[in-house]
Formats: structure tokens, sequence, C-alpha cells
């Protein structure tokens, strides 16, 4: 992992998923989870200031409990497990770390708390500061409280999230792959993708949607999406196996996907966004005009979908249905819907009150 060198990594999140931590009897993974807190430890004796998002907690929930299906049969059976395993896989991470002679915190957060951005710029505080105190913080997403409809649903991409609001500059994603595979790695001749330099449609083709292990929820789907949301932040981000001891200093294969230039915070934050509330739709003409940094006007509209509030976040997709941007709405849906495709000497006759300059402003808009 020599891409992530202290001195060019102050900060990085490592992300460790639960077929790593817990074994199909629901217990710690304790003798490599050692192995893997000893390079956190040397980590953060050269300077390195790290993060780790943690799965784990339904998986030893459901052991304690006696749940059926991993704690999975239903959302109440994993809230439940949630809210048992959650205290002992802290307790874990505290008394690993405590041996190394590093402190522990322990964070829950919620897709809510990334997506509202006075929440966002909360967690990004607190981060910042137990990272320059030489804590530790341990994250999970808060499963014993998070509903079906507005939750993370894997930590790959909470992790990314947790990377922007860190201002980390790179993120490994542990897991039960080495990496991302031109087709599913069990196929014969399957061919391992070392570095991608752009997530385009040919990458995201190449995801298989299975978790190897059957126990966690996130496959190669969600470590792409990790990837772009890492990267439009300006942090480098790296699937690698976990199936080793001391997978942080052992040389091992895995993939890397590189950064691009990063974004201005507050459009990093937009282009990470999850929770959509609707999607305009545009033409050639104003999908061109986007990539050239200018705002959507209403002339370049074709339609407009879902129910959203004026400042609600939404997508703008292209000609082909394809998601190009990521912005603030200038009007609630309605409106929006109304002036569609008008010019703006026909808006404040439709609407009834003088238009906008745009239905969504180049300094609320980021390009994906």
């Amino acid at each position: 992992m020599k891409q992530f060198a202290p001195a060019s990594c102050p900060r990085l999140i490592v992300k460790v998923g639960s077929a790593l931590l817990v074994d199909a009897q629901g217990q710690v993974r304790r003798d490599w989870l050692t192995t893997l807190v000893a390079d956190l430890a040397e980590r953060a004796r050269a300077g390195q200031q790290v993060a780790v998002v943690s799965s784990g907690a339904i998986a030893l929930g459901a052991r304690r409990l006696g749940l059926a299906k991993g704690g999975r049969a239903s959302l109440e059976d994993a809230q439940a497990a949630a809210a048992t395993g959650q205290i002992a896989l802290a307790g874990i991470w505290a008394e690993l770390l405590g041996a190394q002679g590093l402190t522990a915190a322990q964070m829950l957060v919620t897709l809510d708390d990334l997506e509202d951005r006075r929440r966002y710029l909360n967690a990004a505080a607190t981060l910042d500061r137990l990272l320059g105190l030489g804590v530790v913080p341990v994250l999970n997403e808060n499963d014993s409280v998070a509903t079906e409809e507005i939750r993370f649903g894997d930590n790959d991409r909470l992790a990314a999230r947790v990377a922007q609001a860190a201002g980390a500059q790179g993120v490994i994603l542990l897991s039960d792959v080495d990496g991302l595979y031109d087709r599913n790695p069990g196929q014969p001749g399957a061919r391992h993708i070392p570095r991608v330099e752009r997530i385009d449609d040919a990458i995201e083709a190449m995801a298989d949607r299975g978790s190897g292990s059957g126990m966690g929820s996130g496959g190669m789907v969600s470590k792409i999406a990790a990837a772009r949301i890492a990267n439009a932040a300006g942090a480098h981000l790296a699937i690698a196996s976990g199936r080793i001891e001391h997978p942080l200093s052992a040389e091992a294969r895995h993939t890397l996907f590189v950064a691009e230039k990063s974004a201005p915070a507050r459009k990093a934050w937009l282009a990470g966004g999850l929770t959509a509330r609707g999607t305009i739709h545009v033409d050639a003409g104003a999908a061109r005009a986007l990539g050239q940094g200018k705002s959507l006007l209403a002339a370049g509209a074709t339609r407009v979908e879902g129910a959203f509030a004026r400042g609600d976040l939404v997508v703008i997709a292209g000609p082909d249905g394809k998601a190009i941007a990521r912005g603030l709405a200038e009007y609630p849906s309605d409106d929006a819907a109304r002036i569609v495709g008008r010019r703006n000497e026909d808006q404040a006759e439709l609407l009834g009150y003088a238009p906008r300059t745009a239905l969504v402003h180049r300094s609320h808009m980021a390009l994906l």
C-alpha cells in the first residue's frame, strides 16, 4: 500500500467488512484483528491520523441474541442485533487499540447526519478534533435507528463520506476480495484491474453485486460508488483483501482508484449526496453547457421527476437518462415543471412571480 504512505496521506480512513471481523459462528476474529490494530498503531506512530469504519455489529449481535439469518430476517431483528452487537464491537476496538497505547472513540451516524449540511459540518468538526488529538475514531452506521428508506445500507459509501468529512486523502476498503476484476472473479479468465484513473461505464459494468461472504451488505457496486464519492472529494480509494494478516503493511494485490483534483468542500459534499429528492432531465445543449461550468436554465430542461422543495438536492440527468450533476434546486418541483423548456421572458406569467436566474445555479452544483 505504498500509495498511502504517511508523508503523502496525512489522514486515512480504513473500512473493515463484517466477513473479516466476524467468523461464520458469529465470533470475533480476534487474532486477525490484533494484526490490523498493530498496523494502525504503526501508522499512528509514524504521524498518520487514522479513522476506522467498522462493520460487524449486526453479525455480533445476532449471535448473542440467537437470531436467524444473521440478524437480517427483518428490520426489527437487524436493529436489535445492531444495538446489542455495537456495544461489544466498540469494546473490542477500545481494548485492542488501548493495548497499543491508542485511545478509541465511537461515532454512530445515520445517512441524514451526513446528508443534512449542518449536521454534516458538526460531524466533520468532531472528526477533525478527535483526529487532531491523536484519537482513533471508530465509526459505524447507527443501524439501531436507521430505516430501510433512510440508511447508507453499506459501510463502503459511509467510509467515503467519512473521508470527505474528515478531509482525508485516502480510503482503504478491506474486504473479502482483493480488488476489481473485469468480471466475477470466480469465472475463468477473470482479469484483475490494478489501477483505475477514471470511473466510466466500462468500469461500472465490471462490478459484481454479490458479496463473497453473504455476511456483509456491500458488493462491488457499492465499492465503486464509494470510489466515486471519495475521488470527487480528492481522496484516493483502494479495495484490498483483508484475508491476510497485517493487511495494511503487507505487499498485496489491490485496486487503486485515483482521485481527481479535489473539489471545493461544498461541491464535494453535493457530489457525494445520496438522497436526492428528484431529477431534472436536460437536453444535449444544456448538458454541454453544464460541462462548461454554466448554470442550468429552464430552457434546457425537458422534464422534472419527483417532489422537491427549493433548496433540496436534485440530480440532473442528460438525454440518455444518466446523472451528470447534482445540485440544489432553485424552485419547488411544481414550479420547475411549469417552466421546463421555457425562456426567461415567458416564465413570469407561468409562475405568477419574477423568475430566478436558473433552475440550478452553478454555485450550488457539482458535476459527476
